[in-house]
């Protein structure tokens, strides 16, 4: 893809100087910058770097001299990581679907293919499907019967998407997410120990060993406009009403959404995150990292939970919390470094208790 450094800047809304009818390719770390790649060095940490390499242009922070970095042109930026946003996406080559059906494709014929839209190799497209405008379906992909799939919709290789599922506009899945799968929802024709201990917090009391009952998902998933999924994602049905994802919300790789649980607008969930079911989460939420969160429990608008934490309880609208289980994470800090202490204040009351009782040698 080739574009001249007007278009990159008129796109991204930036100031540009030098020659901006210079064609970039691709973008590049500066230190590997060659003669047509854009050098993305927004910070001055990056100068050394691309006064060393063969870059002609580059993206900078604010007030760089770019001349002095021996560039021929430059674009300039106040918010880097937005300014990445807009050039990743100029640039990107895609994935190589062809455009139109592959002739290996399976697709039902009463299924609705949307004007422009492309199916590579393989995929497998239910009775009743309907797959929006410009929509990519890649390789092996599976879409099963009655979902729906908005206008510009990306799936990659193996992605599929369960039976009634209902996905809003220009959705993203990751390789192998898996989008409608049965929730885990299990039960014993007696009340099980895990249910005595869970009621108990540690007694099983005189529950008897079980086989475990298979409760059906007779829902399905929901997902609003602009939401994207990361690699092996899941998202399971609800039982008898929809999981929900809201719109904008982006869950990343290995990320799992139990059954029932609603998930609100512009969430981030991010890698190994497990959310069990029913649990209600607002809007503007952020879980870090391999966060856990007990089910039927409520998340509030613009939560943020650091990675690691296990979310136990209800937690209000607002809060930052972090640790196991999920705290205040100021509170969490202060543990966090009393802990780091104790060591010393176990030596500290040893040597007190000698000097205390001054205890005679032992024989």
């Amino acid at each position: 893809m080739h574009y001249t450094i007007q278009q990159i800047a008129d796109a991204l809304g930036a100031e540009s100087q030098g020659d901006t009818s210079l064609i970039v390719e691709r973008a590049a770390e500066p230190a590997d910058a060659g003669a047509t790649d854009l050098a993305m060095a927004m910070s001055p940490k990056y100068a050394e770097a691309l006064s060393s390499a063969s870059a002609r242009a580059a993206v900078l922070w604010e007030g760089a001299d770019w001349q002095a970095l021996g560039l021929e042109a430059a674009i300039f930026v106040p918010r880097p990581r937005m300014a990445m946003a807009g050039v990743t996406a100029m640039l990107d080559r895609g994935q190589g679907v062809e455009p139109g059906i592959h002739p290996s494709a399976v697709i039902d014929p009463t299924a609705e293919i949307g004007e422009g839209a492309s199916i590579g190799p393989l995929a497998v497209i239910g009775a009743r499907v309907k797959i929006g405008k410009g929509a990519v379906i890649g390789p092996h992909c599976v879409i099963g019967m009655d979902a729906v799939l908005g206008d510009q919709a990306m799936l990659r290789e193996m992605v599929s998407i369960g039976a009634r599922a209902q996905i809003g506009d220009r959705f993203i899945a990751q390789p192998g997410a898996r989008i409608g799968g049965d929730g885990f929802s299990f039960v014993t024709p007696e009340v099980s120990g895990a249910e005595n201990a869970r009621k108990t917090m540690g007694d099983q009391g005189d529950a008897r060993a079980q086989s475990w009952l298979r409760i059906h998902s007779l829902g399905a998933v929901e997902i609003g406009d602009d939401v994207e999924v990361g690699a092996n994602c899941t998202v399971d049905n609800g039982t008898i009403r929809n999981t929900c994802i809201g719109n904008g919300s982006k869950l990343d790789n290995l990320v799992h959404v139990g059954h029932n649980t609603r998930v609100g607008q512009d969430c981030l969930l991010c890698g190994q995150t497990g959310v069990s079911g029913s649990v209600e989460i607002g809007n503007n939420v952020v879980l870090g990292g391999q966060t856990g969160v007990v089910d039927n429990i409520f998340i509030g608008d613009g939560v943020i939970a650091g990675g690691g934490t296990k979310i136990l309880s209800n937690v209000p609208a607002g809060r930052v919390i972090m640790g196991y289980p999920g705290i205040k994470m100021d509170t969490h800090t202060d543990i966090y470094k009393a802990q780091r202490r104790l060591p010393r204040m176990a030596r500290d009351v040893e040597a007190l208790k000698k000097a205390v009782f001054k205890q005679p040698p032992s024989d």
